[in-house]
């Protein structure tokens, strides 16, 4: 078996212990305040996070899934329409479509990205397509060239799901800054994680952020006056505490995530039974997920768990096998997303993590495929 050893997934309470007294002085700060929902530390939160992504606009919600379908909402797509969405996502993705009243739209994917393959979208459009939905997945930029090509020539909305790309960029351009709206996440295990659900849509479009200001607080625009159906979907004074002192340490804890996975690109390369992530020449991305490809994926991760090693499966089930979309897409329909669903795995990687560490989770999957580490 070799020897015991022990290395998470993830360690969340590594990072609160970075934090450290500042997170603990924020939570406080908010709580002295008396006021939990829509108020300052959210308005802060919100013009930092809107600086951060070099938008005008940014409006704090409840969850990722959240922030797609008020951005959706907010631009008027709803039942009748069509969204396209690429195959091989978490599975919001496409909810967020099926939310509004729309029907999403499946795109296969590019193997080398694990993104939208935006070549095939053109074949996907009808007369009732609204909109795109392209996913930075795993931290990479989507080809948002190819996608907004087809969305100008066939006059679509383009939102940007970057619930796991906060901070990466496209052309020295930061995702969510690219299509008329971003949709982030700031789930705990996120590159920018806040203490619990947490979304934000940002936008140059003022009008859209007014929508979704209004959207996300039952369609109010003052006490009782209800201008639109709208949702309860706000981001709690605590989180955008939370996630304000966060923010000015994630471009460092990009970095540090961006050096570790060079380290699984330096084990890994020359090992034909290992395939790893591609990264075009344009794209900066911040590796909220290290995914790597094997044949005998469940084996190698059974293995790792012996070893002591913590390893995850994202996702064995795409969203066209689900429940509410299995009966309109077959076994078949994206063949490139489900070979990529039987042998994806994603390794350790967050920022506190050393990098010896990665080096022996990279010995303990090439000895898994029977191919020996490197001299």
């Amino acid at each position: 078996m070799g020897l015991k050893i022990s290395i998470p997934f993830i360690d969340l309470n590594a990072m609160r212990l970075e934090l450290g007294g500042d997170l603990e002085s924020a939570v406080a700060r908010t709580l002295d305040s008396g006021w939990y929902l829509l108020g300052s530390e959210l308005e802060e939160f919100e013009r930092e996070f809107a600086a951060h992504c070099g938008t005008r606009h940014c409006v704090g919600v409840a969850s990722g899934l959240s922030a797609i379908e008020l951005a959706l909402r907010a631009a008027g797509v709803g039942p009748g329409d069509e969204v396209i969405v690429p195959a091989y996502t978490w599975v919001a993705t496409w909810l967020a479509v099926t939310r509004v009243g729309a029907r999403p739209v499946g795109v296969d994917v590019e193997e080398s990205t694990y993104n939208i393959d935006s070549r095939l979208i053109d074949e996907a459009v009808t007369e009732r397509t609204t909109a795109i939905v392209p996913v930075h997945l795993r931290g990479e930029p989507a080809d948002m060239d190819g996608i907004e090509a087809v969305a100008a020539n066939h006059d679509l909305l383009v939102v940007e799901d970057a619930a796991q790309a906060h901070g990466a960029c496209h052309r020295a351009r930061p995702v969510g800054a690219i299509g008329d709206a971003g949709a982030f996440s700031f789930y705990p295990t996120k590159n920018l994680g806040g203490i619990g659900d947490g979304g934000a849509v940002t936008t140059d479009d003022d009008e859209l952020a007014e929508r979704v200001r209004l959207l996300r607080n039952y369609g109010m625009r003052d006490r009782y006056e209800i201008e639109y159906a709208g949702v309860n979907s706000r981001l709690a004074e605590v989180q955008a505490a939370a996630l304000r002192t966060a923010l000015p340490r994630l471009d460092a804890w990009n970095r540090a995530r961006a050096s570790l996975a060079e380290v699984y690109l330096a084990a890994f390369g020359g090992h034909d039974s290992v395939s790893v992530p591609t990264v075009p020449d344009w794209a900066d991305p911040v590796w909220h997920l290290f995914v790597v490809g094997l044949p005998n994926r469940d084996s190698c991760a059974r293995s790792l768990a012996e070893r002591g090693i913590e390893t995850l499966v994202h996702y064995p089930l795409l969203p066209s096998r689900s429940g509410p979309y299995r009966d309109d897409w077959p076994p078949g329909s994206f063949p490139v997303a489900e070979r990529l669903a039987s042998s994806a795995l994603s390794l350790p990687l967050y920022p506190q993590l050393d990098s010896t560490a990665c080096e022996l989770v990279a010995d303990a999957v090439l000895a898994s495929v029977g191919s020996p580490p490197s001299a």
